[in-house]
């Protein structure tokens, strides 16, 4: 069964924005705090992202994202790489502009992949401002 390969808060995480700066009530540990009154709320303008360092190398075989509705991305660009490697594009996933909770379970020569960093981009917001909102973000994997 999928491990969650994201332990601790120790791994880098970056975001492209976040809401007038505010961190503390809209940062990006609010998408990994599993409490449902918190998110991470991007800032205005396009192709708002997310990027994670993993720990240890995974084999990536599903992608979790609770969006609130009107603030969602009709599609997000995948990139990996390991290492010292250059990001390359692995796989779209088109996410429906709802506030439950969406998995994606990527096709098998992504899962074959094995990345030590990904990067999510949302290319298309549902908001006119290019705003995204994110409650839950969690990538479930294969641990090398």
């Amino acid at each position: 069964s999928p491990s969650h390969p994201r332990d601790g808060d120790t791994h880098p995480r970056r975001v492209s924005s976040v809401l007038n700066r505010d961190v503390k009530q809209f940062g990006k540990k609010h998408m990994f705090d599993a409490n449902e009154e918190t998110c991470w709320n991007s800032d205005q303008g396009a192709r708002q992202w997310v990027a994670l360092d993993f720990p240890r190398t995974v084999k990536v075989s599903q992608l979790h994202i609770q969006f609130q509705g009107g603030f969602s991305s009709r599609l997000c660009t995948l990139e990996g790489c390991r290492t010292g490697e250059e990001l390359v594009k692995i796989s779209e996933l088109y996410p429906e502009d709802v506030n439950a909770m969406q998995i994606s379970f990527l096709p098998l020569e992504v899962e074959e992949t094995a990345l030590d960093k990904l990067k999510i981009t949302f290319e298309n917001s549902t908001d006119f401002f290019g705003r995204i909102v994110v409650y839950h973000l969690r990538v479930l994997g294969e641990r090398l």
